[in-house]
């Protein structure tokens, strides 16, 4: 009967330091689009583009931490903006002002590896996360829409204090990049050349939580 609970002690001491090895960190914020405006715009298309530079972003990163400090899994993010406004167009040869809405989104899913002091004998961490992955983009004003497929970059930085020993909380700077050479609008490809690619590269400043299991 003694060995019987010494096994099980054993084992369930075995599951619980396996199972705290998983963490999960959801973060929420805002991003700045850094990518050059194309040139050749006027005046009011900048404006409008403008709004379109700089929105929501969330990301949520799973770890398995495969020795102290170094962690490896998988990362999502999502980077929404939209703008309202009139631009102007041309009917039977008339200048008029055109209602338009826009909607980006842009996504990343890729593996994630990940550096902390998480291991040290301290609340204040600190971490450093690269992911490798697909990025895509989709925007769409109107009727019209259009998405782009492409190799995409996060870096994260970020400092969170210990409040629990399985809840982390704390600011994470991010940087993301990724170009595309081409696009589809309505099923039909464009090929892109010079300042004409779309650059997807943003700056994120969010707050991240991390949680043990």
């Amino acid at each position: 009967m003694i060995k019987k609970l010494i096994l099980v002690g054993v084992f369930s001491i075995s599951i619980m330091s396996f199972a705290q090895k998983f963490s999960i960190r959801p973060s929420v914020g805002y991003a700045w689009r850094t990518a050059k405006t194309i040139s050749g715009l006027s005046k009011e298309e900048k404006e409008y583009v403008k709004d379109l530079k700089n929105g929501l972003n969330f990301d949520i990163t799973a770890h398995y931490e495969v020795k102290n400090g170094l962690a490896f899994g998988l990362k999502y993010s999502n980077y929404s903006a939209s703008s309202d406004g009139f631009l102007l167009g041309y009917v039977n040869g008339m200048p008029v002002s055109v209602p338009v809405t826009t909607k980006d989104n842009i996504t990343f899913f890729g593996f994630s590896g990940l550096i902390s002091n998480n291991h040290l004998a301290t609340r204040h961490k600190i971490f450093a996360d690269v992911a490798l992955g697909v990025m895509s983009y989709t925007t769409k004003t109107g009727g019209v829409k259009g998405t782009g497929t492409t190799f995409g970059a996060e870096v994260d930085l970020g400092y969170q204090y210990q409040v629990s020993k399985n809840f982390l909380i704390g600011p994470k700077v991010g940087l993301s990049g990724g170009t595309l050479n081409k696009m589809k609008y309505n099923g039909v490809t464009y090929k892109f050349d010079g300042d004409q690619k779309e650059g997807l590269h943003r700056v994120s400043l969010s707050a991240a939580a991390t949680f043990r299991f």
